[in-house]
């Protein structure tokens, strides 16, 4: 009985000071995952309002630039070479490891990287309601929470009522990004729930390990608990 007693104690005290250290965490767990199932993802992706997989095609009759001109002018390993409208011009996309190069998909001439001016016709272009709201433009140089994708690359933030951002790279003219108020409320909800309030990308913090395992042994002392103080046990001793 003496040792029974021991761990009875001990289980009990073991699942009394972890409820109470991780109990606030395992509550933002728990409600930060439904709050996350709940989300539409659609929603979240800005689909409902950019398309961000738009492909407009090709028109007849265009006679394209041989790819291994494009190759010789690229002066550096090519990955990839395609082809594809830009703001209505069709234009040859060069990928190499430094990055996408854009040249004229008829003549070969290297064009300069997108502008502005042609960030925010590409955005607007992809936007699917019938009324474009107004938007500002701004450069982006380097990465965030809210975006991680090609450097350097154009902010078009839409004055819409869920504030709508587009993100468009400056080498290739592609829509890299969508952002919106859903978005943001679901990466507010994904930094904690993984514990990377900084970042909101890494899920092996020491936080993270410490607290999920803190979270097994009260699960653990917590079946201990249960078995030892289940009915039949005591109608058992009762017996």
């Amino acid at each position: 009985m003496g040792a029974k007693v021991r761990v009875h104690v001990a289980a009990s005290r073991i699942h009394k000071w972890l409820a109470l250290v991780i109990g606030a965490q395992l509550l933002i767990w728990f409600s930060s995952g439904v709050l996350m199932s709940y989300l539409p993802i659609e929603q979240v992706r800005g689909e409902h309002l950019v398309d961000r997989e738009r492909v407009v095609a090709m028109p007849k009759g265009v006679d394209f630039v041989a790819p291994t001109r494009l190759v010789a002018a690229a002066k550096t390993p090519v990955e990839s070479v395609s082809f594809a409208m830009l703001a209505n011009r069709p234009v040859a996309l060069v990928a190499t490891a430094e990055g996408t190069t854009l040249f004229d998909a008829v003549s070969g001439a290297p064009l300069l990287p997108v502008d502005a001016a042609l960030a925010l016709a590409i955005a607007r272009d992809a936007w699917k309601a019938p009324v474009k709201p107004d938007a500002k433009v701004s450069r982006v140089l380097a990465e965030s929470p809210e975006y991680r994708g090609a450097l350097p690359a154009w902010r078009v933030a839409f004055a819409d009522p869920d504030s709508t951002s587009v993100f468009v790279a400056a080498d290739s003219g592609k829509l890299t990004a969508v952002r919106n108020g859903t978005w943001r409320l679901y990466d507010f909800f994904w930094s904690l729930h993984i514990m990377d309030w900084k970042n909101h990308e890494n899920f092996n913090t020491w936080w993270l390990l410490a607290f999920a395992c803190g979270g097994l042994v009260l699960a653990i002392a917590g079946a201990i608990l249960l078995f030892m103080r289940w009915p039949f046990r005591r109608k058992r001793r009762a017996a």
